[in-house]
């Protein structure tokens, strides 16, 4: 049987999504595998049929969120409804797209803040935006 406190930190842990939570998530519903562009640790999330973005992956450092210190953090950029933006940034974990635009992309720091659930949903609205339509 699992201790009171072992049970919390499992809810925690699942609640909450690291990079590699993300890629399996994404290889499980869209079958996509990270690419890596630039021969670092930043991946692009695209779709096979278009090559279209639909999630980034960075390792950025916390002062260029705005954030206190320069220790490197993973972040996750996704493509978001404009109207949508200005809510979401009012949250702890999310800010202005870095190195995207800021009007139709946002930041999502991958350190604990934004729930797992809605980190799904900001990727799988990503995915549906940059699908290919015909």
């Amino acid at each position: 049987m699992m201790a009171k406190g072992h049970i919390l930190t499992f809810f925690k842990e699942r609640i909450r999504m690291n990079r590699e939570d993300v890629f399996m998530w994404v290889k499980e519903q869209y079958n996509t595998e990270p690419d890596y562009p630039w021969g670092d640790e930043n991946a692009v999330l695209r779709h096979k049929s278009n090559n279209k973005w639909y999630g980034v992956v960075l390792k950025v450092k916390e002062d260029r969120l705005g954030l206190p210190g320069v220790k490197e953090v993973d972040v996750l950029n996704v493509k978001s409804e404009p109207m949508l933006i200005g809510s979401l940034r009012m949250k702890k974990g999310f800010f202005p797209a870095y190195h995207m635009n800021k009007e139709n992309w946002i930041t999502i720091l991958l350190d604990e803040k934004a729930p797992e659930e809605e980190i799904k949903n900001l990727i799988d609205m990503s995915y549906q935006m940059t699908k290919k339509t015909s």
